[in-house]
């Protein structure tokens, strides 16, 4: 894995100095006046110095808002004018110049929460692997009821390094289960999963009519639970995720390939029931933010649903409620079966 990545970050660094090399000359002047632009605090006047740039890639204007795009929101500035803010996605994933954002900074990527009560219908006393050594013999003894956390951030490492797009991140994400309320077994950690990754956000902006393809990801996915044996679990993933939005409602299709070496796998069979990809949807309407989140495994009949619900508290602190059913909750869970439900705090993208 780590050849892998420093051949990503090698090639990711060539393609930048190739690009830079043949564009100082005529981009100078402009990347001062968008450096500028970048550090004004307030949204509408950002979006006006980015408007007055010659050649600033900004996705609309304010003199052509007759046009009805999934990627704008109207705004009334004071004195009745009319604006345009950014649809969410073209924020969050910073897709043209007016919401792009400096290298090495952190921002949110998957959802950051805790869930001080999260309950279960079936506990995993005895998780199993088909690999040899990887079957517990000697029950865990766990509790139904334990506490889960989560968090994860991203940074942009390489910005617009070809054909002014391609923006390379690295993400992390850490989901931690702990049996906080088992006083029998001293309240351990359960289970702790490791999710670095490295992916070019690729802008497309293409009208489909239903819906607007906004960009594709592509990236290398890594996941484990740094345990050793037999309850060690990791595997390795390739994946295109796109990214589809419409008004208030933001799609997401993963599929995604498996990429570990036979000779040392922890988990032969996971793909039989993490499957070959995931969807997950998005709608925020006023006060609530729903998320639904589902995995397939076609031709093995399992997989697994998750809905998530926000409601904001104070702050960027929400209420936070998570429903999952299905296989592969956490990595040690992957060929488990169970219902759990929790509620806690969450902050969200």
């Amino acid at each position: 894995m780590k050849r892998i990545l420093l051949l990503c970050a090698a090639g990711c660094l060539a393609l930048t100095v190739h690009s830079a090399v043949a564009q100082v000359p005529a981009i100078f002047d402009a990347q001062e006046a968008l450096d500028a632009c970048r550090v004004l605090d307030d949204r509408l006047k950002r979006l006006e110095c980015y408007d007055d740039i010659p050649g600033a890639t900004v996705t609309g204007r304010d003199d052509d808002l007759m046009v009805a795009e999934p990627d704008r929101e109207l705004l009334t500035r004071p004195g009745g004018e009319t604006a345009v803010r950014r649809s969410r996605m073209l924020r969050d994933w910073e897709l043209d110049d007016a919401t792009h954002g400096g290298l090495l900074r952190v921002r949110t990527y998957r959802s950051v929460y805790a869930l001080p009560a999260r309950y279960t219908t079936r506990k995993n006393n005895f998780p199993s692997s088909p690999a040899p050594g990887r079957t517990v013999t000697e029950s865990d003894r766990l509790n139904e009821v334990e506490a889960k956390f989560q968090f994860s951030f991203k940074t942009k490492v390489f910005d617009d390094p070809l054909f002014n797009n391609g923006d390379v991140w690295f993400g992390y994400t850490q989901q931690s289960s702990w049996q906080a309320y088992n006083n029998e077994e001293s309240a351990p950690f359960r289970e702790n999963n490791f999710e670095p990754e490295i992916f070019s956000t690729w802008r497309t902006g293409i009208d489909l009519g239903v819906v607007r393809w906004q960009f594709v990801n592509l990236g290398f996915v890594h996941q484990s639970n740094g345990r050793s044996q037999p309850r060690s679990r990791s595997w390795n993933r390739l994946y295109a995720d796109f990214g589809f939005e419409r008004g208030d409602w933001q799609f997401f299709i993963r599929p995604w390939l498996r990429a570990d070496p036979e000779n040392d796998d922890d988990n032969p069979d996971i793909e039989k029931f993490m499957g070959h990809g995931d969807v997950r949807v998005k709608w925020r309407k006023n006060k609530h933010d729903l998320r639904l989140l589902a995995r397939w495994a076609p031709g093995h009949d399992r997989g697994a649903l998750q809905f998530d619900w926000h409601y904001p508290l104070v702050g960027d602190l929400k209420a936070y409620l998570q429903v999952f059913t299905g296989y592969g909750e956490t990595l040690i869970d992957y060929n488990h079966r169970q219902t759990t439900i929790g509620l806690g705090v969450s902050l969200v993208q």
